[in-house]
């Protein structure tokens, strides 16, 4: 009998052998002249056609040029890590030094985010440091913010739509266990300043508001004798607490952070945070589960993730929780612009176990009406993260989706292009390539100005 294939190796999950340079295969509809620049995507993909988890593949960026209605080039290339060099290696071998006990943070798949910031472009893991490239996918190098960055560095960074500046955390796994950095707009770093955390637990996303940050300390905590042992690294804890903490973005190291208990569970992803007017309340949203991986590191059988919300009331400390839908998704957006602030509108994509789902939907959710518009894919093709781009100078759902989509039938997969503000509309656009692009994690879309910044 034949070993059945994990769910992260299977269907569109499965890696892809080789690094091309081609030319789109055809155009369905009409791309939006406005749309000038590159669509990018992380995600895992092993050398060497296996890896133990979906986290530990090495990553792989996909893009496709845009420019004045035309579809220019797609490419794929991985980036050039450590990792990369011993394929199938071991990251704790190549990373921690026995002698010293230093952990080396070059050492990194690079394979979850990749972002825009200060003229660079950087591919992140939460395990290392951020790796820069260049527009064509070449790997320049791993990025320390001339020397500042002594920790990990999220996959979750956030630009902050009014000063420019990136904010984001780094997670050790040995004390101290958080540190929050605040860098520029040109990419200096402004302000490193230690969380003081019990334990080191996977804190993958966080949230940002006009005035703070929001940390996630949550019940999925780090075992080192499981590690030690060869197993996995991560599991569920009851005993820890569930809660979130609030600290104000530019506060000095003798500044407290607030923290407020939540109901346990798991957020992989915030959608969004904001103050209200009178700075009294503190709303975040974003995809839960009520528990991750307690049985273990096979154990998915915890919930799958709907879009959540909870209000922080800051006078009295207490926090309101609920949640907004019941149809599972993940990889909640919003439209940059917005990022920290009131909003409208958050984007989502269906989420499933099975590697073969029928579909895939993509969601938009008027968080003022109570609304859910979906877009539903053909049959038999599938998505994942949608990213919103703004119309400029237009209304906060004025815009355009942007996904990578699989479609089962062909083997291939294209470019979906859709219009924001009438979801349940046919794409605007496909643009088609005659390659696999694999379900990945997260990207952007890089104006053509900020490329050339």
């Amino acid at each position: 009998m034949s070993e059945t294939v994990p769910l992260h190796l299977a269907g569109n999950n499965a890696p892809v052998a080789e690094e091309v340079t081609l030319e789109p295969s055809k155009v369905v509809g009409e791309i939006p002249a406005e749309l000038s620049g590159q669509f990018f995507r992380n995600g895992p993909n092993p050398r060497t056609g296996w890896s133990p988890h979906s986290f530990a593949g090495d990553g792989m960026i996909h893009t496709i040029a845009l420019d004045g209605g035309r579809a220019r080039w797609y490419s794929n290339r991985y980036v050039r890590t450590p990792l990369y060099e011993q394929p199938g290696g071991s990251r704790f071998a190549l990373a921690y030094d026995q002698e010293t006990g230093r952990i080396d943070y070059r050492v990194t798949t690079a394979n979850t985010h990749l972002i825009a910031h200060a003229g660079r472009l950087f591919a992140l893991e939460e395990g290392g440091f951020p790796y820069e490239v260049t527009p064509e996918l070449a790997t320049i190098g791993a990025h320390t913010f001339d020397g500042a960055l002594q920790t990990p560095m999220t996959a979750h960074p956030k630009t902050c739509p009014i000063t420019g500046e990136l904010l984001f955390f780094g997670y050790r796994l040995r004390p101290p266990y958080l540190t929050y950095y605040r860098a520029s707009a040109g990419g200096q770093v402004l302000q490193t300043r230690l969380v003081d955390v019990p334990r080191a637990t996977m804190m993958h996303d966080f949230a940002i508001t006009r005035n703070h940050v929001i940390f996630m300390d949550l019940p999925v905590v780090f075992d080192a004798s499981q590690a030690a042992a060869g197993g996995p690294p991560w599991r569920w804890e009851d005993a820890h607490r569930a809660r979130f903490g609030v600290l104000a973005r530019t506060a000095g190291d003798d500044a407290p952070v607030r923290w407020f208990d939540v109901a346990p569970c798991y957020v992989w992803h915030t959608m969004n945070a904001f103050e209200d007017p009178e700075g009294d309340t503190i709303t975040v949203t974003g995809t839960r589960v009520p528990t991750l991986w307690r049985g273990g590191a096979d154990d998915l059988e915890g919930g799958l993730p709907v879009v959540y919300r909870w209000t922080l009331a800051l006078t009295s400390g207490t926090v309101t929780e609920e949640p907004l839908d019941d149809a599972p998704s993940e990889y909640p957006r919003v439209a940059n612009p917005m990022l920290g602030l009131p909003h409208r509108y958050g984007y989502t994509t269906s989420f499933s176990l099975d590697p073969e789902p029928e579909r895939s939907e993509i969601y938009a959710y008027d968080l003022t009406g109570g609304t859910r518009t979906a877009h539903r894919l053909p049959p038999g093709h599938t998505c994942g993260e949608a990213v919103f781009v703004p119309r400029a100078g237009t209304g906060e759902n004025e815009g355009y989706l942007l996904t990578f989509a699989h479609d089962r039938g062909t083997g291939t997969s294209y470019l979906a292009i859709l219009d924001a503000a009438d979801l349940a509309a046919p794409p605007l656009a496909e643009v088609h390539v005659p390659v696999r692009v694999p379900a990945g994690f997260h990207g952007n879309w890089i104006p053509q100005s900020t490329l050339r910044s």
